[in-house]
C-alpha cells in the first residue's frame, strides 16, 4: 500500500483470490499435449522476434539500480504503438556467486513489484540476496510504469467512482451506486487502449523480453498472490524457458482466467475467496474457545456465536465517536468490522489484534444496563479500540477519491477484467453476494462485490491476446506450488487444485497463517530456496508449520521477523491490500 489512495477492494497481496477446489473442465482449457506445444513454441517465435532491448540501469534510492525500457503495447505489431516499462534491481551481495535474478512479484493485480524488490531485504532471506539480483518488473498500466488512466481526469474519477464510498454495499440503495460505478468505469476502461492490453499474458511476455534483456539464459521467478497466476501463464507460455518458478499464494488459473463452464459465475464464485476467509476466522474463534479466558480475552461464551451479536449490534446502531487522541469523528459500522476483520487475518499475527478488537467492541457495543457501572469499563475498551483503529487506519481507510487522480484501481480492473471472462450482468450480483455471504460469512459480500466491474455488461473491452490455455502443460523443469492453510486471500483449495493441474509441480503446503506463507517458518523459507537456488523440490505431501500460532507462546524474533516482512509487503500493494 505505497502510493494507491484508500481502494474498497479488501485485500487482495495480489491477484483475485482463493480457488475454490475445482479439477480441470471440460470448457476448452484442458488440450492435449500437441496442442499446448504448438502454442508454446507460437509464443516463443512471437517474442523471439524482438529485438533484446538494452538496460541502461543508473543508480536509484542509494542501494538499487534503476531503468526504464520501451516495449511493444501489442507484439502482434512489434513496431506499433509502445509502453514504457519500470525495473528496480538490487544486486547479489556476493557477485562472485550469483546465479542470475530473481525476478519477483508481489502481487494485486496493481501492486509494485519495483518496489517490493527494494524492500526485498526485508522480505527474502540472506542466502536468496546473496546469489541472485532481485528484480522487480512494474507490469504494464501499474505503478512506476505508463498508467493506465481510464478517465480524463480527477474530477472525472470523483463522480465516476463515487458509488465505492462503502467498502462494500449491503443496502438496496448502496448496491445501486455501487452498480453505477461499475458501469462507468468497466466502461470508461474498455475503451482504453491499454487498459486492452493489459491481461497477464502480455505481463509474461514482457518478462520474457527482460529475462533475456537482463542476459539470463532461463527465468527464475517468485510470484506472490496474483503473482503466481502470472508465474503459471509465463510456465505455460513458455515451458522450456525458465529453471525455476515458485508461486506462493497461488490461484486456480481456470478459476481465474473463466471457461465454458464457469464463465456465468461472479469470479468469486469460481475462487472462493471468502470461504478461506472465513475458515481462517472460524479456526480462531474456535481456538480462542478452547484456549480459555486466561490465554483469549474473547473465550467466555461462545466466540463464533458472540460475534455475530457484534456484527448485528452494529448494523442496527454504527459507533458514532470522538477519538480523545486526534479529535476525529469517527463512524464504526458493520461494513468497517468485516474490512479490519480480514486486513487483520493478512497478518501472521493478526490474531492478537482480532481478539484485542473483539473483546474492546464486545463492552462498547453493549446494552447500557448500567451507564454509572459501565463507564469505567467502556472507556478503557474504547481507548484501546482506538489505538488499534488508528493503527490499521493507513490500510483500511475508508474508501474515497478526490485528488491526485489514483490509477490504482484502473489497473486493478484492467488486469482482472481483460484476464477473466465472465458473461454475468450486475443486475444479478446482489444475489450473488447474498448467496456467497451464505456460505462464507462476512467475507462473501466483500469478495463477491470486489470484482463486480468485470460484469460482462460492465467491463466490455478484450485483450485478444489474453492467455486462456492449457494450464497443464508439462514443463522442462518442475513448478513449486506453496499453500498456507488459512490463507483469507488465496484459499489453500486453489494451491491443491493448481498443483492437480501441472503435470510437472510440487505442492507445499503450510499450516499458518495470514496472507501467503514465505517468511511464515523456517520450514518454508528453507523449501522455497532451496528450490530457488538449487531446483530441489521438497518432499511429496511436505507440510510446514508456521511460527505465530493462536494462543500459543510467541518468541519476539518470530514477531519482529513477522513485523519486517508485513511491511515490505505493505509497502508494494495499493489500498487497500488486494491478492
Amino acid at each position: 500500500m505505497f502510493t494507491g489512495r484508500k481502494r474498497r477492494l479488501i485485500a487482495m497481496v495480489s491477484a483475485l483470490a482463493v480457488a475454490g477446489c475445482l479439477l480441470p473442465s471440460s470448457g476448452g482449457v484442458v488440450a492435449t499435449a500437441r496442442t499446448s506445444a504448438f502454442l508454446s513454441a507460437g509464443e516463443a517465435k512471437k517474442i523471439d522476434a524482438i529485438a533484446t532491448p538494452k538496460l541502461n540501469w543508473y543508480t536509484c534510492y542509494q542501494t538499487a539500480e534503476c531503468t526504464t525500457v520501451r516495449v511493444p503495447r501489442d507484439y502482434d505489431k512489434p513496431k506499433g504503438a509502445k509502453v514504457e516499462l519500470a525495473l528496480l534491481r538490487v544486486k547479489a551481495r556476493n557477485q562472485k556467486k550469483r546465479i542470475g535474478s530473481l525476478f519477483i512479484n508481489p502481487g494485486g493485480p496493481g501492486g509494485s513489484a519495483t518496489q517490493v524488490a527494494y524492500f526485498s531485504p526485508q522480505l527474502l532471506s540472506a542466502d536468496l540476496l546473496d546469489r541472485f539480483d532481485i528484480v522487480g518488473m512494474d507490469p504494464r498500466g501499474v505503478a512506476f510504469s505508463d498508467n493506465v488512466r481510464c478517465l480524463p481526469g480527477a474530477r472525472e474519477q470523483e463522480s465516476v467512482l463515487a458509488g465505492y464510498n462503502t467498502f462494500f454495499p449491503i443496502t438496496s440503495q448502496q448496491e445501486r451506486a455501487w452498480l453505477k460505478s461499475d458501469r462507468s468505469e468497466g466502461q470508461a476502461c474498455s475503451k482504453d487502449s491499454l487498459a486492452k492490453s493489459m491481461s497477464t499474458a502480455e505481463v509474461a511476455r514482457d518478462m520474457e523480453l527482460m529475462r533475456r534483456a537482463v542476459g539470463d539464459s532461463k527465468l527464475t521467478y517468485l510470484g506472490f498472490s496474483y503473482g503466481s497466476y502470472l508465474g503459471q501463464v509465463y510456465a505455460n507460455m513458455f515451458p522450456d524457458r525458465f529453471r525455476a518458478v515458485a508461486v506462493d499464494g497461488v490461484l486456480d488459473p481456470v478459476a481465474w482466467a473463466g471457461d465454458k463452464s464457469n464463465q456465468g459465475q461472479p469470479l468469486e464464485q469460481r475462487l472462493r475467496a471468502s470461504s478461506g476467509a472465513w475458515k481462517a476466522l472460524r479456526e480462531l474463534l474456535v481456538r480462542c474457545d478452547q484456549a480459555g479466558g486466561e490465554q483469549c480475552s474473547f473465550a467466555p461464551g461462545d466466540p463464533v456465536a458472540n460475534l455475530a451479536v457484534i456484527a448485528d449490534r452494529l448494523k442496527r446502531d454504527p459507533l458514532q465517536q470522538v477519538d480523545d487522541f486526534s479529535g476525529e469523528v469517527y463512524t464504526f459500522g458493520y461494513q468497517d468490522l468485516v474490512a479490519n476483520l480480514l486486513f487483520m487475518l493478512y497478518d501472521p499475527a493478526g490474531f492478537s489484534y482480532i481478539i484485542g478488537m473483539l473483546t474492546d467492541l464486545w463492552i462498547i457495543t453493549e446494552p447500557p444496563a448500567d451507564a454509572s457501572a459501565q463507564s469505567a469499563r467502556k472507556k478503557q475498551a474504547l481507548e484501546s479500540f482506538n489505538e488499534l483503529r488508528r493503527r490499521n487506519e493507513d490500510l483500511v481507510g475508508r474508501p474515497h477519491f478526490g485528488f491526485p487522480y489514483d490509477n490504482s484501481f484502473d489497473a486493478f480492473a484492467s488486469v482482472t477484467c481483460t484476464d477473466s471472462r465472465e458473461t454475468t450482468r450486475g443486475r444479478d450480483y446482489p444475489a450473488f453476494a447474498a448467496k456467497a455471504d451464505r456460505r462464507a460469512p462476512y467475507f462473501g459480500r466483500v469478495w463477491t462485490w470486489s470484482s463486480s466491474v468485470c460484469a460482462g455488461d460492465a467491463f466490455t473491452g478484450d485483450d485478444e491476446d489474453a492467455y486462456t490455455g492449457p494450464f497443464n502443460t508439462k514443463t522442462a523443469k518442475p513448478v513449486l506450488v506453496v499453500g498456507n492453510y488459512f490463507d483469507p486471500a488465496t484459499n489453500y483449495a486453489g494451491a491443491v487444485s493448481a498443483a492437480k493441474r501441472l503435470p510437472n509441480s510440487r505442492l507445499l503446503s503450510s499450516n499458518s497463517w495470514g496472507h501467503t506463507a514465505y517468511g511464515t517458518s523456517d520450514c518454508v523459507i528453507s523449501a522455497v530456496d532451496s528450490y530457488l537456488l538449487k531446483g530441489t523440490v521438497p518432499a511429496a505431501g511436505k507440510v510446514c508449520k508456521g511460527d505465530l500460532q493462536p494462543f500459543q507462546s510467541i518468541e519476539e524474533e518470530a514477531l519482529v521477523a513477522n513485523a519486517a516482512r508485513q511491511e515490505a509487503f505493505t509497502k508494494s500493494l495499493p489500498r487497500l491490500a488486494r491478492r
